[in-house]
C-alpha cells in the first residue's frame, strides 16, 4: 500500500459474486483489488466492505492457517457459525477470527429483507492455506497459485518422481 488511504464505501467500485445459490456478496475493496489480495500485493493487511444479501452467506465455513480476520458489523443481522456453535451477530459487533481450527467461521445474513454490511480487515501473509472442514477441501494461495483441492485425494510424497526422473534423462 505505501501511503495513507481514505475512502468512502459509496466511492468504491463494487465487485459482485454469485456463483452458487447459497453464496452471494458485494465487495468494496478499500486497499487494492481482489486480484492484488490474491497475489499478496497489498502489504500486510487487506481492508474491504462486504454486503451480504438476505438469506445468503459470502463464503463457506473455513479457517486460515496464516491470516487473521476482523469483522465489524455495520448494519443488519446474521449468524456466525463457529466451532463452538452458531452465534447471533448484529450492528456494532466485532468478530475476531484467529488462525487455526478455533478460528473457523462462516457468516450468513439471517434477515429476510435487510442486507448485512460489515468491514473486513485481514492480515495478508503468503503462503496461505484455508481449510474447509465441512467439505474436506483445502485452498492454497501463494506466488500466483490459487487453487481449491480435495483433501480426500491424498498422494504419496514421491508420487510422480520416477516419471520426472525419466523425463530429465
Amino acid at each position: 500500500m505505501g501511503e495513507i488511504v481514505v475512502k468512502n464505501i459509496n466511492e468504491i467500485e463494487t465487485m459482485h459474486q454469485n456463483q452458487h445459490e447459497r453464496y452471494e456478496f458485494f465487495r468494496h475493496a478499500v486497499s487494492g483489488t481482489g486480484a492484488a489480495y490474491r497475489e499478496g500485493e497489498d502489504g500486510k493487511m487487506v481492508v474491504a466492505f462486504y454486503t451480504i444479501p438476505p438469506g445468503k452467506s459470502n463464503f463457506p465455513y473455513h479457517y486460515h492457517t496464516a491470516n487473521e480476520e476482523v469483522f465489524y458489523i455495520i448494519s443488519g443481522s446474521g449468524v456466525l457459525e463457529t466451532p463452538q456453535g452458531d452465534r447471533e451477530i448484529g450492528a456494532g459487533d466485532v468478530v475476531i477470527c484467529p488462525t487455526g481450527a478455533n478460528g473457523a467461521h462462516k457468516i450468513t445474513n439471517s434477515s429476510a429483507t435487510e442486507n448485512l454490511v460489515y468491514l473486513d480487515v485481514d492480515t495478508n501473509i503468503l503462503p496461505e492455506i484455508a481449510i474447509y472442514p465441512h467439505t474436506n477441501k483445502v485452498g492454497l494461495r501463494a506466488d500466483g497459485v490459487r487453487e481449491i483441492l480435495d483433501l480426500g485425494g491424498k498422494m504419496d510424497y514421491y508420487c510422480g518422481e520416477e516419471e520426472q526422473m525419466k523425463n530429465e534423462n
